[in-house]
C-alpha cells in the first residue's frame, strides 16, 4: 500500500488524477476500521491532512444564506461553531460515537463512504444540502438528493474529491433523532432528521440506515407539506393535529425499505422511523410555535 502526501489542494487532484484508485484519508474514522480488520486493502492512500482549507468553514454575510463546510471539518466543530447555522446537523455530530472521533471525523469522510447509517446524512438531506466536488477537470455541484447512488456508492467520478458541503442556514427549527443498541459508540439502528423551511413552507425529512442508501420520505413530505398549508398552520402556528401527526408518521415508516441485520429487524426499523417521524414533528413544531420545550432532541435510544 503507497501512502500519498500531498501539501495542497492541487497535488491532492493530480495525485487523484493520476492515481484514480487512491482512497482519501482525512479522520480515518471508517477507512482505518476496515484496513486495521483487513477488510480492505486498497493500492493507495491519499492523505489529505496537510490541506488546512478542508478544516475550515465560511459563513455568507451581506445577506447570503449558506454555509460552506470544509469537507474535514471536525463533528466537535460543528457542534460548538454551528449550532445556530445549522441545528440539525449539529445535533447529528453529537451522536457520532465517542468525542475522540467527533474530534477527527468530518462529514466529507461520511459522504464519501456513503453508509446508510452515516450520522450526518439525515440532517443533511433535511436541509437540502449540496456537494462540492472537484477534479483537475474542474469543480461542480451535485445536490444532495443525487449523491447517493446506492449500497456506500456516490455520484463522485473516479478523479474527484470531495472539497466542501453547502447548506443552507436554518431558517427555522430542526431535529435529528437515532436509534442504537445502547447510548454512545454505536452505529445507527435507525436514524431520522426533519427540517422546517417556513420560508418556503415546506418540510424535508432525512432517513439513515433503514434503506440501501439514505432517503427522504417524499410522500410524508408532501402530504404535510399540503395539510400545513390548507389547515392554515404556518400562519396561526396553532398545534398540529395528532391525526396530521399519526398519517405523517405512517407514511415516513412507509418511505424507507430496511432489511434484517445484526443491529435490528426490518419491522422494528419501520416501527422506528414512525415513532421518530411523529416526535421529531412535535418537537420541531413546538420550537416553531416558540415554546422552549421544542428544542429538544438528537436522541439516542437504546
Amino acid at each position: 500500500m503507497d501512502f500519498l502526501r500531498p501539501a495542497s489542494w492541487e497535488e491532492a487532484l493530480a495525485a487523484k488524477a493520476e492515481h484514480p484508485t487512491a482512497v482519501p484519508i482525512a479522520g480515518g474514522t471508517d477507512i482505518m476500521v476496515e484496513i486495521n480488520f483487513d477488510h480492505r486493502r486498497p493500492e493507495y492512500l491519499l492523505d489529505l491532512n496537510r490541506i488546512g482549507e478542508l478544516r475550515e468553514w465560511e459563513v455568507s454575510q451581506d445577506g447570503g444564506d449558506t454555509v460552506r463546510l470544509g469537507a474535514s471539518v471536525p463533528y466537535t466543530q460543528i457542534m460548538d461553531h454551528l449550532r445556530a447555522e445549522l441545528p440539525g446537523l449539529a445535533l447529528a455530530s453529537h451522536t457520532v460515537a465517542s468525542p475522540q472521533i467527533r474530534n477527527r471525523g468530518g462529514v466529507g469522510g461520511n459522504l464519501g463512504t456513503a453508509s446508510p447509517a452515516g450520522d450526518a446524512h439525515p440532517a443533511l438531506l433535511a436541509a437540502g444540502a449540496e456537494v462540492e466536488v472537484e477534479s483537475v477537470r474542474g469543480s461542480r455541484l451535485i445536490p444532495i438528493d443525487e449523491f447517493y447512488t446506492g449500497v456506500k456508492r456516490n455520484a463522485l467520478a473516479a478523479d474527484e474529491l470531495i472539497r466542501a458541503v453547502h447548506i443552507k442556514k436554518a431558517d427555522g427549527p430542526q431535529q435529528f433523532s437515532k436509534v442504537g443498541t445502547r447510548n454512545a459508540m454505536v452505529i445507527a439502528v435507525c436514524a431520522f432528521g426533519l427540517a422546517l423551511h417556513p420560508q418556503t413552507r415546506t418540510v424535508r425529512t432525512g432517513i439513515g440506515s433503514a434503506a440501501p442508501t439514505p432517503v427522504r420520505a417524499k410522500a410524508a413530505e408532501e402530504f404535510l407539506n399540503a395539510a400545513l398549508e390548507e389547515g392554515g398552520f404556518w400562519d396561526s402556528k396553532k398545534i398540529i393535529t395528532p391525526s396530521i401527526a399519526k398519517q405523517f408518521a405512517v407514511l415516513a415508516s412507509g418511505g424507507c425499505s430496511p432489511i434484517d441485520d445484526v443491529r435490528g429487524t426490518a419491522s422494528y426499523r419501520r416501527h422506528a422511523v414512525g415513532i421518530m417521524a411523529r416526535r421529531t414533528l412535535g418537537w420541531t413544531w413546538e420550537a416553531y410555535r416558540g415554546n422552549a420545550h421544542g428544542t429538544q432532541g438528537g436522541a439516542q435510544c437504546a
